[in-house]
């Protein structure tokens, strides 16, 4: 099979130019090393997970794969520096970011040689990352899933390209070898996906909550406030309409009964909990009552994507969702983008004169 040499696969060491996101609760180890093995970069999602149970996640990864892959870690949690050694000494390749590391973080994990990719919403927040250090960047457009900003990926892959000269990989939106020529075609290195690879036979996702996403249409999403205080793009469903039409009271409440919840599942202290959200509040522009809700997304999230419970939880899902109607293994997924990539970025080349 042909090839896509980018400078993500030559920085990450990849076949191809596809990365699976960190997706909290779906990208446990069979995810991620079906995509590794399938010559992607797949990425962990260690936010839903205690220290202890990433590091049996990164062990069971090894033994399904010895393929690069990743681990997306929280940046403001009070434990990051811990798990960035333990990064480290797993030899990791890449350590993915939802928010931009301190620049000391960036530079003791080059120096151990871990590759450092976050990501971003904004040219102005690439900059900052860029000039602290970090090797590449994933910026996701509106379309995306789960947290998202309010633009396209359309004006914001460029804006973002025009801002740095570091690689960038492109999400939201994506799901097939058409996006993954466009993407390549304005200068992007590669194309992440989220909502595609949930959709694959290795995710762990529930198969009866696997029907419920190809069930869906272009327009059966939401960016709610309501789940956490952020943006935050989600399935319609009962719950999240319940939310929408809720008060700032019940929320809070509810917030206050999920911390409670997560506490217990994690046995964190409740001093933790409080200082992961000082961190928060400390390292971006939330407001208290954001932080508070924030409690709300791993165990809504939990619900709906670990335990099936459709009507209890929340299904973050980008618009893409719509456009989806199988459930591939990651190694024919990887395979169909490439070469359909590969087959109309050389049909563009019968345009010219």
């Amino acid at each position: 099979m042909s090839t896509l040499r980018t400078a993500l696969t030559e920085l990450v060491g990849v076949e191809h130019p596809v990365v699976q996101t960190g997706m909290g609760w779906v990208a446990g180890p069979r995810l991620v090393a079906g995509t590794a093995n399938a010559g992607g970069l797949g990425i962990l999602a260690s936010a839903t997970m205690t220290y202890d149970e990433l590091a049996a996640a990164i062990t069971k990864t090894k033994t399904l794969t010895d393929k690069p892959f990743g681990v997306n870690i929280r940046a403001d949690a009070t434990d990051a520096p811990q798990r960035i050694d333990l990064l480290i000494r797993e030899n990791v390749r890449v350590a993915s970011f939802a928010l931009a590391p301190k620049q000391e973080l960036i530079a003791k994990l080059k120096a151990a040689g871990v590759v450092v990719i976050p990501s971003i919403g904004a040219a102005k927040h690439a900059k900052k990352v860029a000039s602290w250090g970090a090797d590449a960047v994933i910026v996701q457009g509106g379309e995306g899933g789960g947290h998202t900003g309010p633009v396209a990926t359309t004006l914001l892959l460029p804006s973002v390209l025009d801002a740095v000269d570091i690689p960038v990989v492109a999400a939201g939106g994506f799901y097939d070898g058409r996006g993954l020529a466009a993407a390549l075609a304005y200068g992007a290195a590669g194309v992440a996906m989220g909502t595609r690879f949930l959709l694959t036979q290795e995710s762990t996702v529930p198969d009866s909550v696997k029907q419920e996403y190809l069930a869906r249409g272009l327009q059966d999403t939401t960016v709610s406030r309501k789940v956490d205080g952020m943006p935050h793009r989600v399935l319609n469903t009962e719950l999240v309409d319940s939310l929408e039409h809720s008060g700032n009271v019940r929320g809070l409440v509810a917030a206050a009964r999920n911390a409670s919840k997560f506490k217990a599942m994690t046995g964190m202290k409740w001093s933790t909990l409080v200082k992961d959200g000082l961190a928060m509040k400390k390292s971006g522009d939330r407001t208290w009552q954001q932080i508070i809700m924030a409690a709300n997304t791993p165990m809504l999230l939990k619900a709906g994507l670990v335990d099936g419970n459709t009507h209890a939880g929340v299904l973050a899902s980008g618009q893409v969702v719509g456009l989806l109607d199988d459930l591939p293994t990651c190694k024919d997924l990887i395979d169909g983008i490439v070469a359909d990539a590969i087959k109309r970025i050389d049909a563009l080349g019968g345009l010219r004169a």
